[in-house]
This record gives C-alpha cells, structure tokens and sequence, in this order.
C-alpha cells in the first residue's frame, strides 16, 4: 500500500492542489467580496448635480483645491492624495443641523483615531465669518485632532464649486457669490483616487454605522490579495 502511494504521489499532490483551487473558487462564487459602487455625476439625483457635468458617467474626481485649515496652513487635494476621506460642509454659526454633523464627525474622528489612511475635512460655506482665528477657536471646543481632521477656510466660489461640481452635496444653484448659500447635511466617502464612493446623512447616528461599514469595505478593496 505504502509503496502504491509512494509510485502515484505526484498525482495524489497535483489531486490535492487542483481540490483546494476548486474549493477556493467555489468559496468566492458563494461568497464574493464586496465593493463599493465608484459614483458619477450621473448617478445622482439630478437636482444635486449641476447642469455642465451632469451627462458625466466616468473618470469624475474630486477636483483640485487650495483652502486653509485652522492652523493657517494651506490645504490641497495633494493632502489627501492616497488616503481614504470624509468631506462636509458646515459653518460655525449655524444653530441647526451643523452642531449634530459636528458631533458625528467628532464621532468618526474618534471611531478612525487609529487609522492614519482616513482622515476627515470639513469646508466652512461661510469663510467670510469663518476666518482662520475662529475655526481654530471651534476646531479647540469640539477636540478637533489636527493630523486627522482639516476645518477649512478660504474663497467662498472655489468652496461652493467644489459643493456643487465635486461633491455633488447640494440642491440649490448659485456662484458662489455674496447672497449665496448652501447648507447641506450631507457626508460623502471619497476614495484615495479622488472618488466618491458613497453619500450619508450626517445628522443621523445610524447613517454613521453605515458609514464605517462601507468605510471598512473600501479599506478591504486596498488590502493585499490573500
């Protein structure tokens, strides 16, 4: 028996091989990864996508910036280059809806402390009162860590553009100008390409958990193959 064995071993290795390929791939039949849908402008509900980039079904990205954080610091879209982001848009006066996304962001910010590949940025659409001097005061109140979450500040056009071209976060139409206005509760999931890969409501904790959920099956899209 044993020398049977021995005078077809090579076939009994190359059985064995072929079984474990054959179960792999039944386990991943059964069981495929997940992914995350990349979002297009033409994706979304219209009335959030302005009209010049709304027959866009490919290659949107998030476009280039140039604002300033609450340390005085410039930050652009190279910052966040190869990270995994979470972007809103808040303004510190703001009685309503602004205070529960801020919680939830302090939320997330707590939840990814250990992870240094997500970070969070947040645009103010009133720069005009939020100067540098002032998101600092707010980003000290609500424990904002600097190396992980950005309060930024800068050009109310570049900001509102990249609400309505970018991120497509916001119903109403507008340039940017001095009696515009948005004020969204949205989250948005960007990816270290610079896409979107999902939307939240940011005053609701549930949408949160969904969030890190969804969060958690990007991350796995970067890890290496098993």
């Amino acid at each position: 028996m044993r020398s049977l064995l021995f005078r077809y071993k090579y076939f009994w290795i190359t059985l064995v091989v072929v079984s474990g390929v054959i179960i792999y791939l039944m386990y991943n039949a059964l069981e495929p990864r997940q992914v995350l849908p990349v979002y297009q402008p033409a994706d979304f509900n219209p009335e959030l996508v302005d009209a010049e980039i709304s027959h866009i079904k490919k290659y949107h990205r998030v476009a280039d910036f140039s604002l300033v954080n609450q340390n005085g610091d410039t930050i652009t879209r190279s910052d966040y280059d190869g990270h995994i982001y979470i972007a809103d848009f808040f303004f510190t006066t703001c009685p309503t809806i602004c205070p529960i996304m801020t919680e939830n962001m302090a939320y997330l910010q707590d939840e990814l402390r250990d992870q240094p590949e997500v970070l969070l940025l947040s645009h103010s659409v009133t720069p005009e009162i939020d100067s540098v001097p002032r998101l600092k005061e707010y980003a000290l109140e609500k424990g904002v860590m600097d190396e992980k979450w950005n309060l930024v500040t800068g050009d109310k056009k570049q900001i509102y553009e990249l609400a309505r071209k970018s991120y497509m976060a916001v119903k109403t139409d507008g340039d940017g100008g001095p009696f515009d206005m948005i004020h969204t509760e949205n989250f948005i999931l960007v990816d270290k390409e610079g896409r979107i890969r999902g939307t939240y409501d940011g005053t609701r904790r549930e949408e949160m958990a969904r969030l890190l959920e969804e969060l958690q099956i990007l991350q796995a899209s970067y890890a290496a193959p098993d």
